[in-house]
């Protein structure tokens, strides 16, 4: 068959798929892969309902096509969410605890990072709240604030 051909495409986008959870399953020490696809279904889910734009397009397309569906299948929510909001609204929606909600969080989306590449997660993130970084394995940097107590202690 031709690298072209749908047919093949489509056990490609399978096979990356299965990696994709085995990835998930192994990483987040879940028993089965039902596990593993339950936890990232629901987490690509929830990605795809605050990303907007080129970011939620590139993204697409840089993942399987079964996660890709998931996220893009999702209608973009207009009220923003910080990380922890995030997490907490995944865990509402699944009725799982707030320290299972971001274990799942934290595996999936290190995995959907690996498959963004950096450039493509700086944009993610650039258009995210704070508090994604640390749920894609990456250091929240910050600006430092000047602290007001200090700001006029030399006068």
């Amino acid at each position: 068959m031709h690298p072209a051909d749908p047919t093949t495409s489509q056990l490609w986008s399978d096979a990356t798929y299965e990696q994709l959870l085995e990835r998930v399953r192994y990483e987040g020490v879940y028993a089965t892969r039902e596990q593993a696809e339950q936890v990232t279904t629901d987490v690509l889910a929830a990605l795809g309902r605050r990303l907007t734009g080129d970011e939620r397009v590139d993204l697409a397309a840089r993942l399987p096509f079964t996660a890709a569906r998931t996220l893009t299948c999702q209608i973009p929510d207009t009220e923003p969410l910080t990380g922890w909001a995030f997490v907490q609204d995944i865990a509402n929606r699944t009725g799982g605890s707030i320290a299972c909600t971001r274990w799942a969080v934290g595996t999936v989306l290190r995995a959907v990072a690996a498959l963004a590449g950096p450039e493509l997660l700086d944009r993610i993130l650039a258009q995210l709240p704070p508090g994604y970084a640390l749920l894609f394995g990456r250091a929240e940097l910050t600006q430092r604030r000047p602290d007001s107590r200090l700001a006029g202690a030399g006068n």
